[in-house]
Formats: C-alpha cells, structure tokens, sequence
C-alpha cells in the first residue's frame, strides 16, 4: 500500500532509472520458468503485422540447435493498447527438460527472447523458496521497528501495545497492515492476514515439495512467525488492530496504529471488521491451531484467539464497517473464518455460520456470471482478491459434506469459472489477460484494467494480485466443477488461463519485464526503503496498469520514472507475492 505523498521515495533512497520504450520487435516469454507438461507460448510483438508464415524456433540456449519450430498463429492488435501487433508462439507440445530461447524470423531479420527454462515442476521448485526468501526479508525485525512496536501508541490515546512482528507492507512502506482503503467499502485487500493464511495453505497443499526443496521448517516457521503476529494484534476487546503506520518518517517513535483514510489522513478508527483483515486474520489462526505447533504462542492460545475474535466480530463488525452494513468482502471473509474453525473445532455454531455466508455468496451472483457487491447493482472488482470468493467457496467444501449445501457452492464456483473465461475471450485478447467488469459513472463496464477514478479518489496500481487470485481460483475451484485426466486435473481451457496468468506476471508481457525480482532478464529498478529495508529478491511488484491519465483504466502504461508515482507499476507488495504463492502451489502436482 502506498501513501499518495510517496515520500519513501525520497527518504528511502529510491532512485528511478530510464525505462525507455522499445518499437523494435520483440519475442516475450514466461523469463523464469515452463512446466514440461503445462501449457507454452511465446509472443511476438511487433508494429509490423507478421507474414501468414512468419515461423518460430526454440533454440537450445547454449548450442543454438533448433529442437522444435511452427508457424506464428494470426497476429492481433488489442483496442486501445498501441499499434503493435501480437502473434503467438505455441510450443505446448515440446516436453524436453532444457534451457532454450525462442526466435522469430521476421521481415529478414532474426529476433530472440530471453532465455528460460523447461522442467518439471519448475514454477514451484523455482518460485516457493524464492516466495520464502522474499518474506523472511520483509520481517519488521530490525532494532529500530521492534523497539517502537513493543510500545507504539494508539492513535487519540495514550494506551501502547505490544506489536512486534508482522511483514513490512512494500518495499517502499515499512507500515504494517491487516488491510487499508477502508474507507472506500469495496476496495479493502487481504494484506498481512492473507499472507499468514496463504503460508499455511501451502504448506498443508504441497508438504512434499517443501521438503524436496529443504525448506518444511523454514516455511513453516514463517508461518508460524505471521501467526504470532495476528494473535498480539488481538485487543483485549476481541478486535484486531487495523494499521501500525509508520507516517512514512525515519524516526521510528512516529509510528502509531491507526486506522487510514486518503492522503494518509489518520484516525482512531483501527477496529477490523470483517472486511478488514478481521475475518482472514480469524481464519489463518484457526487454521494453524491444527499444527499443534507452538512458536511464541502455543497451538490452543491461536484457537482461543480466533474464537474470541469471532465472537466479537459476530456482535460489531458492521459497527466497524465505515457505511455500517455488510458487502461481499465481508461474506467472503467471514467464510474463511467460520469455515477454519468449523475444521479447528467442529462446533456447530461455525457450521451455522459458514452455511449462512456461503449462501450470501451464491446470492449476489448475477445473470452475467459476476458477483454484485453491494445490495444493489454494484459488480465486484477488486485489484487484488479477485478470486477469493472462488477460494472461500472452495475451502467451505473442505468442511460441507451435505449435498445440498455442497450443489449451492459448487453452481456457483462454476458460473464464477465461467465468466471468467467468458470476458477474458470476448474481445481480441492474445495474452489471455484476465479482464473483468467494473462500475464507472454509474454504468457497468468491462476492460483489462481497473478504472482509475474509483471510490477511493486516488488509489490504482497494477493487479499481479488479481491475477494470481484468479489463477489459483480457477485451478482449486476447476478441479470441483472442470476436473479432467491430467496432472493438474482440470480441464484444458483453465489451465490454459491459469498458466497466461502466471507467464504475464514472469515477463510474457507486452514490457518484456519479470515481475518477480531478482529473476528472469529484466526486472524493475532496486528500491531501498527505512531500516534495511527495500525491495526483496522474490517479491513481485504491482504490475501494469491502464493508461496513465485514464478515469476508466482503458490503454495499457508501465513506468518505473513519473515524478514520484513510480510506485503504481515498479513497487512490491506483499499481497502479489502472496496470491502469486497460491498459483504456483496450485500449478503443482501435490496441490491437484
């Protein structure tokens, strides 16, 4: 999360370097990693349209030796991107473990991509410790953030708490969110409770590959570490403290929680709702009580907690809500919750719940296959849980065996699934980039980007987090409603969404940039920050956006150098990395 002022920039040491546009042709791959068995495309970019027999290479990256070719499929220009067109390169077929590159062959020159590899596995052996790697780093450990926040002050009193712990929000914000954009009612992400949560589900999805990879007790105990962190946020009351914001000052005495409007306009409003990091937060302790793991707190004191908290969050979390009323956000993450304890604890009153909320879901699924945010005609579009309704669903049929109750969740897991596709195909589209339908001026409109003039009067970035929501989304509920015989087991057309999703976030995009730092040819510039702090090998930044200047998040930008703002495209943040752990665990074998 970002403040509108951006002064970390400045005080943080962050220097923006040239990204220059390119109009020569361009061959854009996935920069890190294929699946020997998954889907594989490259693509050709250029502002000439290519030949009807345009062809393709994969080379092998270090002889040269051409191991497979095929003809470009028919170019396509996306509206209101550029005048480049996009051909894409189809290698599906070729299974060979290796490091390659592709070349294109084109107006008689020869252009070439990245190099990258072919293996089995290979997004999560390559992506689960560089996750890792990325969260250990953001821990707010340093001297200076663990002796504020062993007493940092609450906004409007002079009450202190101890919150030691937790993640740094972004390489450029050293604030600590459970979520923010409160105040805007439909635009709230799942920040530090979503990544605690996320641990533990891959660790429970995938223990195989953890332990292949020599990384079970470190993963684990990163876990371990966000959980600990939920349960100190836990007020005496039986809410969760909102913000610790760190006013983006160097000294570290500065920091208060609070709750956040626009403009870092601060108040005493740091209660959770549901909506707000309450209900997650709920969900990921309840979940982990079931390890019999004990870090700094012990397995039954995480229960207790989250029984606490949901008890309370039952009586007032629309009392917390800034518009006093429940939305989707709200029944998702109160899903999450009663569902963990259903599991954690079997009790009836979960069940109730969880029935309650899932039913909630299924009734604000349009005619069009969207869900509606509000108690009106809102659609629901989020810019980083976009699938969480989808995955809410799919985790409350862990627990539901009734078959009724189950036919309700699993019809509308599968209209969800099927709009998805249906707007992501319904315009010229190469990248398959996810697209959505979103409110602007009181119309209901569909595009590839959120709209920039929105309810929060500031706030759009890119949507990396949305894609990999969707991804995992697609995957998890697919095998429910899609499942197929093959080793992902669901069927081909949302494997194939899956994986376009993932190759966009790892450089097969029109900027020919990898996202995830540290690896793949190019990345976005090294961003320092307060206390050590700053961009993190593993991370994944925001992404790319709709048209700088857009109200409606029509066009296509990425910028790393606009006067301060830099951070809408090049800046990472904690729930990217997040949903990105949740599509690559679901794009591996033991998370079938």
């Amino acid at each position: 999360m970002r403040n509108l002022l951006l002064l970390i920039y400045f005080i943080g040491g962050y220097c923006p370097v040239l990204f220059a546009g390119n109009e020569e042709p361009l061959v854009l791959v996935n920069q890190v990693a294929y699946e020997c068995e998954g889907y594989k495309t490259a693509m050709f970019k250029s502002r000439r349209e290519p030949g009807q027999n345009d062809r393709f290479r994969l080379e092998d990256a270090f002889t040269g030796t051409i191991v497979y070719s095929g003809r470009l499929q028919k170019a396509l220009q996306v509206r209101n991107w550029s005048e480049d067109w996009y051909a894409v390169a189809d290698f599906s077929s070729f299974k060979k473990t290796g490091t390659y590159k592709i070349s294109v062959a084109s107006s008689g020159a020869v252009y070439r991509s990245a190099d990258f590899r072919i293996a089995a596995n290979a997004l999560v052996t390559t992506g689960i410790p560089a996750v890792l790697h990325f969260f250990q780093q953001q821990r707010a450990r340093s001297p200076e953030e663990l002796s504020a926040d062993q007493h940092v002050q609450l906004y409007g009193s002079e009450k202190r708490v101890d919150l030691r712990g937790g993640w740094c929000d972004a390489s450029g914000d050293v604030s600590k969110y459970f979520s923010h954009l409160a105040y805007t009612n439909f635009m709230l992400p799942q920040q530090t409770p979503m990544v605690a949560w996320s641990l533990i589900h891959t660790a429970e999805k995938i223990p195989h590959m953890l332990e292949a990879a020599g990384i079970t007790a470190a993963f684990a105990d990163e876990a371990l570490y966000g959980a600990d962190y939920l349960l100190r946020s836990l007020s005496e009351e039986g809410y969760f403290y909102m913000t610790l914001f760190s006013y983006f000052k160097k000294d570290p005495e500065a920091r208060r929680v609070v709750g956040l409007l626009a403009n870092s306009k601060t108040t005493a409003d740091y209660q959770c709702a549901w909506r707000e990091g309450g209900g997650m937060a709920i969900a990921a302790l309840a979940r982990i009580s079931r390890w019999n793991q004990n870090r700094e707190f012990t397995a039954a004191q995480y229960l207790a907690g989250a029984e606490r908290a949901f008890a309370h969050l039952q009586i007032n979390s629309v009392t917390y809500a800034d518009d006093g009323k429940d939305n989707i956000i709200d029944d998702y993450s109160a899903l999450m919750a009663a569902t963990e304890l259903w599991l954690a604890t079997g009790k009836a009153v979960y069940k109730t719940a969880a029935r309650k909320r899932a039913a909630g879901l299924s009734k604000r699924m349009s005619a069009a296959g969207y869900f509606i945010a509000d108690d009106h005609q809102r659609p629901f579009w989020h810019a980083a849980d976009a699938g969480l309704p989808v995955i809410a669903l799919v985790r409350y049929l862990d627990a539901e065996q009734d078959m009724v109750y189950r036919e309700n969740a699993l019809r509308t897991i599968k209209e969800a699934i099927d709009y998805n596709l249906t707007v992501t195909r319904e315009v010229p589209n190469p990248f398959g980039y996810a697209r959505q339908h979103f409110n602007f001026r009181n119309g209901v409109h569909s595009g590839f980007f959120i709209p920039h003039e929105n309810e929060s009067g500031w706030w759009w970035q890119g949507e990396n987090a949305r894609l990999a929501s969707l991804a995992a989304a697609v995957l998890y509920g697919g095998r429910l409603v899609y499942p197929d015989k093959n080793p992902w087991g669901v069927k081909k057309s949302l494997l194939q969404y899956a994986f376009n999703q993932v190759a966009w976030i790892l450089g097969k995009n029109p900027y020919d940039i990898c996202m995830m730092y540290g690896y793949g040819k190019k990345n976005v510039p090294y961003m320092a920050s307060m206390y050590g702090h700053g961009s993190g090998k593993g991370g994944i930044s925001n992404g790319i956006t709709g048209k700088n200047g857009s109200a409606d998040g029509t066009g296509i930008d990425f910028k790393v150098e606009d006067n301060g703002n830099e951070w809408r495209w090049s800046e990472q943040w904690i729930p990217h990395t997040a949903w990105f752990l949740q599509a690559i665990t679901a794009l591996a074998p033991d998370g079938a």
